[in-house]
């Protein structure tokens, strides 16, 4: 025979082998038991089941009570159901809860340079955002921010641009804007202003009601996936892109700065990698939802328009206009936009050069060209 070794000298590794696995086993079980328990109540901005936008924190709670072995327990609450989805700043600053899940942008009233970080004009794409928020130092300037605020805040969920919103007449001029009442976020409800909109600010779970009863006569509020969520091709047939008002947009964890400094270096750890993978879960979730809703709107008989160049080109020129006048009054604006103005004419020229032109994007059929 080949092997002919003894029957116990088979047995004595097979039972080192089981003796170790066991060990190792009881050293993870104490390990978790050993692991200090987190209870926070979160509440959350954004009805949980929205493509990418909140979904994420469903994702966030799932997984670390599964990687903690139950010890880290982030129970979400629906919007409205502990506070109003606006106060979610103001109730994690002041300690009412451990942390909060939100679109950051809905504070800028208090602090302007906010939409930069939670979804900008004419601003950067996703994977440069990224790029720049973990290594362009967009994470530290907003961690400057908040700290006045007792605020750690955590990116913890990310999709791609918006679509521009829901027209009841096509947009063929901007001219179209002046008297429109209109649900607009961020820098861009700014914009709107300044083309004579009256811009109001209705939380998601409201909009479609807003909108059949004509309290708003036109309204923008995420990408296709969301959007059909929400019902919005029910009362509107025009809906406009690209979302030029939001090139991205992201949702944070906030976390009260005491909170988040009484934990334990390995909570903490488990918590933020948490927040990472719920990143990368929405933006890609999202990209594979956003186009199958597209392609439903289209098929229904929506008027999936494409703004011009030209209109393009004067809302660009508004925005400027507007984000200079809002550095000029506000410090850690101005930073913020010179750091990610800094950073696209840097990666803008990788962009440029290194992939290929949108056009090229789709593949073509095969024998398309014959």
């Amino acid at each position: 025979m080949p092997f002919n070794r003894p029957l116990t000298s088979l047995v004595r590794p097979i039972a080192l082998g089981v003796t170790t696995a066991a060990v190792l086993v009881g050293a993870g079980l104490s390990s978790a038991q050993a692991q200090e328990r987190v209870r926070w109540q979160v509440p959350i901005a954004f009805p949980s089941h929205l493509v990418g936008l909140s979904t994420p924190v469903r994702y966030l709670s799932e997984s670390l009570d599964e990687v903690s072995g139950g010890n880290i327990n982030l129970r979400y609450y629906e919007p409205g159901e502990l506070i109003p989805p606006f106060e979610i700043l103001d109730a994690v600053s002041e300690g009412r809860y451990d942390a909060g899940f939100t679109w950051v942008g809905y504070d800028q009233g208090s602090i302007p340079s906010l939409p930069l970080f939670a979804g900008a004009p004419f601003g950067m794409e996703p994977p440069a955002y990224l790029a720049w928020h973990y290594f362009g130092g967009g994470r530290e300037l907003l961690e400057e921010i908040y700290a006045d605020y007792d605020v750690h805040p955590l990116l913890c969920s990310m999709i791609g641009p918006e679509a521009a919103g829901w027209f009841a007449e096509p947009l063929e001029d901007l001219d179209q804007i002046d008297g429109l009442r209109i649900r607009f976020a961020g820098i861009g409800g700014q914009v709107m202003e300044r083309l004579g909109a009256s811009v109001t600010m209705i939380p998601g779970g409201e909009l479609y009601q807003a909108m059949e009863r004509g309290t708003i006569d036109a309204m923008e509020f995420s990408a296709p996936a969301v959007d059909r969520i929400l019902g919005m091709q029910e009362i509107v047939q025009n809906y406009v892109l690209p979302g030029w008002h939001q090139t991205f947009t992201t949702a944070h964890l906030l976390v009260n700065k005491d909170s988040w400094e009484s934990l334990e270096p390995q909570t903490r750890a488990q918590i933020d990698m948490g927040c990472r993978a719920a990143t990368l879960y929405g933006y890609s979730e999202s990209e594979m939802e956003n186009p199958k809703a597209l392609q439903d709107f289209e098929d229904e008989g929506v008027n999936a328009q494409v703004l011009p160049d030209d209109i393009l080109h004067e809302l660009r020129r508004v925005t400027n206009e507007v984000q200079d006048e809002i550095a000029a009054e506000d410090e850690m604006f101005g930073r913020v936009l010179e750091s990610q103005q800094d950073f696209m004419r840097l990666h803008g020229n990788w962009h440029v050069k290194g992939h290929l032109p949108r056009s090229y994007y789709a593949p073509e059929e095969i024998g398309s060209n014959d």
